[in-house]
């Protein structure tokens, strides 16, 4: 008979999720990975990794690969399933799945976000080959060449200023006249002999079959279109953070984040939350893998204090 009941079941299997695995298997508990779409998370889909300790350069795929191996190998569970609701019963917590029901002591959510898509028709392609949705991870590979960001909040601010240190060229591309991002982050890049700003425009079709060659913007006042030539498309349109499962059970802010400090703990005892999907400033890699293992000594403690 399958096993259906578990020390700690984590939502979501990207860095913060087998972090997490690695560090609750290390401590003896038994632990369920539930994914609903792929082992890895988002990292999985970069091309190149370099901002990861120990690691020089690797895929994501790899560095993701490498991880899953590592929590499996310590025997953690695995199922690739999309869950429904969670249901705190006293001590234990059901989690109810797409394909079945489970119980547990403690339950870590590391369910992530995902970067807003622009929903254009090739777009999920060519990512890894010219789309991308985060500057710091692939700026790098776009040394000397023409980039563009699109978005006007300080996230495309800053991607811009980040990219204009080794690009050949950077186009703010942004669909107000105006940008919501802080002034002074405007001002530095006014500074920039590197950085244009094409504002009132939306980026409305990507041209490129194996990479991106160029985009085609529409002009959010009088409906022109142009083309725009690049080799390189950091989307900074926001994120969404994947929590929907969680309203009403736990604390969340108005923008979809766990509240939750760096004990990563929520405000229902026996969850706890790992990784970008948790209130917090920075979202990177080695950022996912603090909380993950926070999150799981964390529930590690609190199913060992419930036990005596």
């Amino acid at each position: 008979m399958p096993k259906t009941s578990y020390d700690i079941i984590i939502i979501g299997a990207g860095c913060a999720g087998l972090t997490a695995a690695v560090y609750a298997r290390r401590a003896g508990k038994s632990v369920l990975l539930l994914e609903r779409e792929t082992f890895g998370g988002q990292i999985a889909f970069s091309p190149k990794v370099e901002n990861y300790p120990a690691v020089p350069s690797a895929s994501g795929e790899e560095l993701s690969n490498n991880m899953f191996e590592q929590a499996t190998g310590l025997g953690a569970d695995t199922e690739l399933e999309t869950v429904l609701e969670i249901i705190p019963e006293g001590s234990t917590k059901k989690v109810l799945t797409d394909y079945g029901e489970y119980t547990c002591k403690a339950l870590i959510a590391a369910t992530g976000m995902k970067h807003r898509h622009m929903g254009l028709a090739n777009e999920n392609e060519l990512i890894g080959k010219g789309v991308s949705y985060c500057a710091v991870c692939d700026g790098v590979f776009y040394k000397d060449r023409d980039a563009v960001v699109f978005g006007g909040g300080d996230t495309a601010l800053q991607d811009a200023l980040f990219l204009s240190e080794f690009c050949k060229s950077v186009t703010v591309v942004h669909r107000r006249k105006e940008f919501r991002g802080e002034k002074w982050l405007v001002d530095a890049l006014k500074k920039r002999k590197n950085v244009n700003f094409v504002l009132d425009n939306i980026v409305s079709e990507l041209i490129g079959d194996k990479k991106l060659d160029a985009l085609v913007l529409t002009n959010t006042v009088t409906g022109e279109k142009t083309q725009l030539p690049a080799d390189a498309l950091f989307v900074a349109i926001g994120q969404l953070p994947q929590t929907e499962v969680f309203k009403g059970l736990i604390q969340i802010d108005s923008e979809g984040f766990i509240i939750a400090g760096e004990d990563c703990r929520t405000s229902l005892d026996g969850i706890f939350v790992a990784g970008d999907c948790r209130t917090k400033q920075i979202r990177q890699l080695t950022t996912a893998a603090a909380d993950g293992a926070v999150a799981a000594l964390s529930a590690c403690k609190y199913i060992d204090q419930n036990n005596r």
